[in-house]
């Protein structure tokens, strides 16, 4: 290998530079300097220089926006801070609400100021860069993980791979949508159907096929664009008051922000910025399904904190759905998880709000009797918050003599075992359990999702096509498959094939309330799992508690204690968990059986988190504190017992000590867990 003087090396990150700078102006500013081939032949001196000196390479290289090796599939990454989803509006009234909630939480009446900006139909991801290096990008997923696109959004040219400036952070977490435009939509699929390759149904789907691909190359020849629109996190933190002064120091760091971004005051400068987009909503280069108001104001912000999975201080104001006619065909019943017989509505394939839709939900009787719906009805269909399919009337003026009424099954369409009908009539139900293949199919995937055991790699149609050849009986089932009989399987290879196995065996050491969600008993989710979890601390109480030490647990009604009760009554339930135990599925060896009160040594308090955590992560943390009894908030009340306070903790740390509350640092949380 030739040794590099340091003449090479300065001449390699004068080109660094040049071409980062060209990168900005052409995809950011829209401002090129120089010509496409002017820069191809920097870019070219660039490689040249790599190939010869290889030790000088810089991983954030301007030639590595042309792809890297393929992937064999990508891995999982937890969000430093939750991606959250938003609350929807769907006309001004729900927008005046939102208001009204706003003002009333922070006990004002005077209006405050929105950010207003686009909402982009593409694919939500996070970027990540310490000290101005760009070092990983991870979709939204699930809001907890999401998948590694690192080596993909690499490749999209309005992406900078260093900051620019010399007063950037340590690290940097920002948030953005990357999608396709629709010019670029056209042309991608003129050239697909010039090929014969297949062709995309709208530029979403465009974008999310193209950012999953697990050959950078492709996702390379796809034209994706990004718009950033918010900060996970920015470490040292910054002395700025509002989410608009930090896009726009965003911007000068060199990332793309909308230009349609502005600031109003109150609720009616919303409404009316909506009105002026919806007008303008077709002509725009990108599609959009919506509009997003934020409170401006951080310190506001910081006020309102946020309900379940959305912050209390922005929502989405959705355009009104598309809607359409055509003919419901035929109705079929599917079986789900719990035995829910389901019907639904084969269409006569439709494009609404850029989709080809041909089925859809019509839920349960009362729906179908609301509806007054048959067979051969010229019925309107929308999507419902342009996502979820929906019939919304019958245009009964053009029913046909021959429409026929809907019939509902009196056995499972899967197993023939007989239905059983629910006290309200709604919903009919198939009982046999596991020995209908339906649900056995549901069940196992249930237990292996990621909220449950966590089985990574074992997807929907994998688990269909593993029941339908007999290797899958029952969930035991999963712990005696091998790398030969998976990978006997089409489609699976020996190294996909062990890392299924390899997953599988992980999963055996898990909690006690992903074990009890896994198990699928029908009103237990995560939260009631996790109660129960904390009430009985082992499995051999929860198995044999009765109904009324169920309706002492916190969030437990009749209902639920009834289905619990009933679940483990089964004594082919009862089996099931004691096979799994044999089989190994595990959890802490610290949840001793003994008198839950001992554990819970926090039940009533309710705690709150700020600021960046170095041990382990807030969720990680709040999992603690809660497995203890406690509740944990998102925002500083005088109903708060404790504030733990991590760097960089922001207004409730004051807020905190205004109001008298005990402040807890990261290194005394010992003395709690």
């Amino acid at each position: 290998m030739p040794p590099v003087s340091e003449e090479v090396i300065k001449q390699y990150k004068s080109l660094i530079s040049e071409l980062n700078s060209h990168n900005h102006h052409y995809h950011v500013l829209d401002d090129p300097k120089i010509s496409d081939a002017e820069y191809d032949l920097l870019l070219r001196d660039l490689i040249k220089l790599e190939q010869q000196y290889p030790s000088i390479f810089d991983i954030n290289s301007p030639s590595q926006r042309v792809g890297a090796p393929p992937l064999e599939a990508f891995e999982q990454i937890e969000h430093i801070v939750p991606m959250l989803s938003l609350d929807n509006a769907f006309n001004d009234v729900e927008l005046q609400n939102f208001e009204t909630r706003v003002l009333d939480r922070l006990k004002i009446s005077t209006p405050i100021e929105y950010a207003c900006e686009p909402k982009l139909d593409g694919v939500a991801v996070s970027l990540r860069y310490s000290n101005g290096e760009f070092k990983s990008a991870v979709t939204r997923g699930d809001g907890s993980f999401g998948e590694d696109v690192t080596v993909n959004v690499k490749t999209i040219g309005s992406v900078p791979l260093r900051l620019i400036g010399d007063e950037v952070p340590e690290f940097l977490d920002v948030r953005g949508e990357i999608f396709m435009s629709k010019v670029a939509f056209k042309t991608l699929n003129e050239k697909a159907a010039q090929t014969g390759e297949k062709i995309f149904v709208n530029p979403r789907n465009a974008a999310a096929g193209s950012l999953r691909q697990l050959d950078s190359k492709v996702t390379a020849s796809r034209p994706l664009d990004i718009r950033i629109y918010s900060v996970g996190k920015i470490s040292p933190s910054v002395a700025l008051e509002t989410h608009s002064s930090m896009l726009n120091l965003l911007s000068r760091f060199g990332f793309k922000v909308s230009r349609k971004i502005k600031v109003v005051k109150g609720i009616e400068g919303c409404i009316s910025y909506y009105e002026s987009l919806a007008n303008e909503r077709n002509n725009l280069p990108y599609d959009i399904d919506g509009i997003v108001f934020k409170v401006n104001n951080f310190e506001l912000q910081e006020q309102l904190g946020f309900v379940s999975k959305a912050p209390r201080w922005a929502i989405a104001r959705k355009f009104p759905a598309e809607e359409i006619s055509t003919i419901l065909k035929d109705v079929e019943f599917q079986v789900g998880r719990t035995g829910a017989v389901t019907p639904v509505g084969r269409l006569e394939p439709v494009f609404v709000g850029g989709v080809t839709i041909s089925n859809v939900s019509l839920h349960n009787r009362d729906e179908i009797e609301r509806l007054q719906i048959r067979i051969g009805d010229t019925v309107i269909v929308k999507r419902a918050g342009d996502v979820i399919p929906q019939i919304v009337k019958v245009v009964t003026s053009k029913r046909d003599e021959k429409a026929q009424s809907i019939k509902f099954p009196r056995y499972c369409p899967v197993c023939n075992s007989e239905l059983e009908v629910s006290s309200s009539q709604a919903i009919i139900r198939c009982v046999a359990g596991i020995s209908c293949e339906a649900q056995l199919k549901e069940s196992i995937k249930h237990y292996a999702s990621r909220k449950a055991l966590n089985i990574d790699g074992l997807g929907s149609s994998l688990v269909d096509n593993l029941v339908d050849k007999g290797m899958l009986t029952s969930i035991v089932d999963l712990y005696d498959l091998d790398v030969n009989s998976i990978s006997s399987l089409e489609g699976m290879g020996q190294r996909s094939s062990q890392n299924l196995v390899n997953a599988i065996e992980k999963s055996k050491l898990t909690t006690l309330p992903k074990f009890l969600y896994g198990l699928g008993i029908r009103e237990v989710g995560e939260a009631t799992a996790k109660s129960l979890a904390n009430e009985f601390v082992n499995m051999d109480k929860i198995m044999t508690a009765t109904i009324e030490e169920y309706l002492c647990v916190h969030d437990i009604g009749d209902v639920t204690a009834e289905n619990i009760v009933s679940f483990f009554d089964r004594i082919s339930n009862k089996k099931l968990v004691n096979q799994l135990q044999a089989k190994g599925v595990r959890w802490d060896e610290n949840q001793r059986d003994n008198d839950s009160s001992d554990n819970l040594t926090l039940v009533g308090q309710v705690w709150v988190i700020t600021g960046s955590l170095d041990s382990m992560t807030r969720s990680e943390l709040s999992d603690k504190l809660e497995a203890l009894g406690a509740k944990v908030g998102s925002s500083v009340s005088k109903n708060v017992d404790i504030l733990v306070v991590g760097s960089n903790p922001g207004s409730k740390l004051k807020k905190a000590e205004t109001l008298g509350i005990r402040v807890v640092s990261e290194n005394e949380l010992s003395e709690f867990l």
